[in-house]
């Protein structure tokens, strides 16, 4: 008996370690889903019934950030919990990666998959990863235990000689014009991918998870690939929504997030369980109707104006996140990185800043947010802080196109409380605020030391 005893806690010692009542994470990322695209944020014809209930069920953010303006340093930040200059992962020149990119998220970065996978729980990755398509800077090499999906953006892999040329092609997209793979692992299983049942596919390949790991702590990240361009919805969708082709994919991304929910309940998992509905960035304007809205928000994706940044934010935990809660208070998803660690009992990585922040008290409806300060970077520079109410710009610049970076000193000087659509400079009356924030814009920069640049780095001719 001794002996068996002995065994058994050697075998205990040796498992992985395991907290308590360790909460599965679902994080569901759209993209380019704009502020003003759901019901449940205003939209007057996108029905978003599922979205929307998820909402009523738990707790809406008035006032969440993605940490970019652009995608790929927006989901470097959203699993390292730390804004893009820190690991590389954004530039001034090139704003995302692309298929001739030789770069890719970090390897000494601390994924929230690792860091989880650390703490007993199975990882997924499903949808678009856009951090790195070359072996190394797969999913899996992050910490993921599995991946199904594109390895960077739909729009990528432009075959040159189909189709019209430019723009054109975007408002009639078919298939064949972008040669843009699926993967599973670290193989391609379909080249060019049928854009068409994405969302349905991926919908599936989640629900087939949270079924088989119900027993298991696990983590899935659902990133979706649309609402991005080019737009493609299935059969069950197209040409149901008032708002064309945009609100017909926004619909089928509402109809996904039914599924993962109805799943969950069944498998009881919904006690249990952290759901997390959030955007990568702002909505891509420039596509008219096909680029969504960022309602009384000023521009989109590719700003650091609020439209570019402030996006949706949803919670749901049954029994955990009050059910019904609005709230204005400020978070970012840089913050759902530490807020996940700290649920799952695993350590926040002392050995690097993290700039995200334990919600916890938030979302469980026991106290604030203790994020009071956001910093908006357009590439590696330091455009906007906000702080409290107070929003300055130092630096504005067009989304997209020629503009050149305009200079402001005194700063563009807003309060977002009384004027959200950034509208009314304030900042000839506001002169102490004003200098508040230039002192935590200048302190911030003096602690800010980027990393190794990945966005430049390009594959030489010869090994394409």
């Amino acid at each position: 008996m001794r002996l068996f005893l002995s065994v058994a806690s050697l075998l205990l010692l040796l498992a992985p370690t395991v907290a308590a009542e360790q909460p599965n994470i679902v994080i569901i990322f759209s993209d380019d889903l704009g502020y003003g695209d759901l019901g449940c944020y205003g939209h007057p014809t996108i029905k978003t019934p599922n979205i929307d209930k998820m909402a009523a069920e738990g707790m809406k953010f008035t006032t969440f950030y993605s940490a970019a303006e652009v995608c790929t340093p927006s989901r470097a930040a959203l699993l390292t919990g730390r804004l893009p200059p820190r690991s590389g992962m954004c530039s001034d020149t090139r704003r995302v990666l692309f298929p001739d990119s030789a770069g890719g998220l970090p390897a000494s970065e601390v994924t929230l998959a690792e860091a989880l996978k650390a703490k007993g729980y199975i990882t997924a990755c499903i949808g678009k990863w856009h951090l790195g398509h070359l072996p190394e800077y797969l999913p899996m090499k992050h910490g993921f235990d599995s991946f199904y999906g594109l390895p960077y953006v739909n729009d990528m892999d432009r075959v040159p000689d189909k189709g019209p040329k430019g723009r054109p092609a975007f408002f009639d997209p078919k298939i064949e014009y972008w040669n843009v793979p699926l993967m599973r692992g670290e193989k391609i299983i379909e080249r060019p991918a049928d854009q068409h049942t994405l969302t349905k596919r991926y919908t599936q390949e989640a629900v087939k998870l949270i079924k088989e790991k119900k027993d298991t702590p696990f983590f899935l990240y659902f990133a979706h690939t649309m609402p991005h361009v080019p737009l493609f919805a299935s059969k069950d969708f197209a040409g149901k929504s008032a708002r064309g082709i945009y609100g017909d994919v926004v619909e089928e991304i509402d109809w996904s997030v039914g599924e993962v929910l109805k799943t969950i309940r069944e498998e009881k998992l919904d006690k249990k369980t952290l759901v997390f509905f959030t955007d990568d960035n702002g909505p891509w304007l420039l596509f008219n109707e096909h680029g969504g809205s960022a309602g009384l928000l000023r521009d989109g994706k590719g700003s650091t104006w609020e439209g570019g940044m402030r996006v949706p934010g949803i919670a749901w935990w049954p029994g955990t996140v009050p059910a019904g809660v609005t709230t204005q208070e400020m978070a970012s998803t840089m913050d759902l990185y530490v807020t996940a660690l700290k649920l799952a009992g695993a350590d926040v990585p002392a050995d690097r800043p993290i700039d995200g922040f334990d919600i916890t008290p938030l979302l469980t409806g026991k106290g604030k947010s203790p994020r009071d300060t956001m910093f908006f970077y357009r590439g590696t520079r330091l455009f906007a802080v906000r702080h409290g109410p107070w929003k300055a710009h130092f630096i504005t610049q067009v989304a997209y196109g020629k503009g050149a970076p305009t200079p402001h000193d005194p700063p563009l000087l807003y309060h977002l409380g009384r004027d959200p659509g950034e509208k009314f400079d304030v900042a000839k009356d506001n002169m102490e605020v004003v200098k508040q924030l230039k002192e935590i814009a200048t302190k911030h920069s003096k602690d800010m030391k980027p990393g190794e640049p990945q966005l430049e780095k390009r594959i030489p001719p010869e090994k394409k």
